[in-house]
């Protein structure tokens, strides 16, 4: 099939989103490729996550709650993945309902990230 369109960008909302960009550009190793006073755009080519300032910005509720979307990582495995991930400004909250598959944890803005070991 004919691809109608090609997917630009992932656009997270957000309060703050130099603080947000900065955190991701922490975990992927990005480099900031777009800043404007409502965007920030991090990544090049196919791949970019873009963080958008939202006026009455209210976190996403984890678990439940308001609508939401998220992304999904791997790292090499959980053991060193999850406190460098924690030590880069995310949260690792109780509800954990991938058991010992993925882990759920929380970026600075409350959007959950799905972690998985890599392999």
């Amino acid at each position: 099939m004919s691809p109608i369109a090609a997917l630009h960008a992932v656009v997270l909302d957000c309060a703050d989103p130099d603080e947000l960009a900065e955190f991701y550009r922490k975990i992927t190793g990005w480099e900031v490729g777009y800043r404007s006073e409502t965007f920030v755009f991090i990544g090049e080519g196919a791949t970019r996550i873009g963080f958008q300032r939202i006026g009455g910005y209210l976190r996403p509720q984890w678990p439940g709650g308001n609508p939401r979307a998220h992304l999904d990582f791997t790292v090499p495995d959980f053991a060193t993945g999850i406190p460098a991930l924690v030590a880069a400004g995310a949260s690792l909250p109780d509800d954990q309902p991938g058991g010992e598959d993925w882990k759920v944890l929380l970026d600075p803005a409350g959007h959950p990230m799905c972690i998985t070991e890599a392999g």
